[in-house]
């Protein structure tokens, strides 16, 4: 994915923000790839606001737009939620959003 090389994000310590347990230590690589994708979207939303046009600019939104939710998926089914009030899934029987530690508690 091209729009994710900046080393500055690919190097930023996860581990300095987050509260890193050995619970929690196996999500980091998937949180931090679905950052690094939800920026990439995120840039590619901004750069459209200003060039609604540009065909190539929103086939690569879309791309990301897909490979975020699926990560965002992945993540919530190995993991926790990532939201909550109706944009996340909860999956067992119980109410997991506040079992597990929240994503900024980590």
């Amino acid at each position: 994915m091209a729009l994710v090389k900046d080393r500055a994000l690919a190097d930023y310590p996860l581990e300095g923000v987050f509260r890193v347990t050995s619970n929690n230590a196996a999500c980091l690589p998937l949180l931090r790839k679905i950052q690094q994708v939800e920026f990439a979207a995120l840039e590619l939303n901004l750069y459209l606001d200003t060039h609604p046009d540009d065909f190539r600019a929103i086939e690569q939104y879309n791309r990301m737009h897909r490979e975020l939710c699926e990560l965002k998926r992945q993540y919530e089914q190995q993991h926790e939620p990532l939201l909550n009030y109706g944009f996340g899934m909860n999956n067992g029987r119980t109410w997991r959003w506040a079992e597990t530690p929240w994503p900024w508690d980590m």
